[in-house]
């Protein structure tokens, strides 16, 4: 606690003390008593020594206390502060130019969405599979390879990424069938780059870049997100075999 001053009062001749808590950040008036002060009950000096040690006190803390906002020591207490030079200026709102020539970015399209359909499809297709539609045609007692081609009407390459391979091992001994599809040499395996086992985020990646692939997956958040991706079709299991959806007409078999 700092003592700063004593001052009279106009009115009723009282003395008050003036008090800073370092703490708090609070000033507080106190009255003074009349026959002594708070400096000769605690440290034993005379009004006239307090007034001065105060006043070296005031010049050697021009802020009080400590800052507690991390400011510089030295700088003003917040809201005790009237120059104008302290407040804060209110930003102005920069006029823009309507003559000006407008930029904004434009994502740039793939050439081979130019037409009606996407020419980066045709045999052999390359054919992304996911975890759950390995599992799904065994469980219908589908060929991957066969139904596909019984599908499309053309060869087709399935393509497994890594992270798809990862599931697959973490699945455990139950599926260790679909383990053994994975391994398939007629497969074409896919590297990841990416860290973590998560496949749906890579899958949709991957057709993002290069349009030449077509998703197979059951999954329907899997699909609802690939939808989204102009040019992209998707294989799935309907009725004990493989339906594409998102097909050119020219390309494989028609839907039913």
């Amino acid at each position: 606690v700092f003592v700063i001053t004593l001052l009279h009062s106009p009115v009723g001749g009282k003395r008050f003390v003036i008090i800073f808590e370092r703490q708090r950040l609070s000033l507080s008036c106190v009255p003074a008593p009349d026959n002594s002060s708070i400096f000769e009950r605690k440290n034993g000096k005379t009004p006239a020594a307090a007034a001065a040690a105060a006043a070296k006190l005031l010049q050697s803390c021009p802020t009080l206390c400590d800052p507690i906002d991390s400011s510089p020591p030295g700088s003003p207490v917040l809201g005790f502060s009237s120059k104008e030079k302290d407040r804060l200026k209110p930003k102005k709102k920069e006029k823009k130019d309507p003559s000006a020539l407008k930029e904004r970015e434009v994502p740039q399209h793939p050439s081979c969405l130019f037409f009606q359909y996407n020419t980066q499809l045709g045999p052999p297709y390359h054919i992304l599979v996911d975890t759950n539609f390995i599992n799904f045609s065994i469980k219908a007692k589908l060929d991957l390879v066969q139904s596909m081609m019984d599908c499309l009407y053309a060869k087709c390459i399935p393509c497994i990424t890594d992270c798809v391979m990862a599931e697959i091992e973490k699945l455990g001994q139950k599926y260790r069938v679909a383990l053994r599809i994975a391994k398939d040499p007629r497969f074409e395996r896919l590297p990841c780059t990416h860290k973590g086992t998560y496949a749906d985020d890579c899958l949709v990646q991957r057709v993002t870049q290069h349009k030449c692939y077509i998703v197979a997956t059951v999954d329907r958040d899997l699909k609802r997100r690939i939808r989204k991706i102009p040019g992209v079709p998707i294989m799935y299991i309907s009725n004990h075999r493989y339906n594409i959806e998102r097909m050119p007409d020219d390309y494989g078999a028609p839907r039913f």
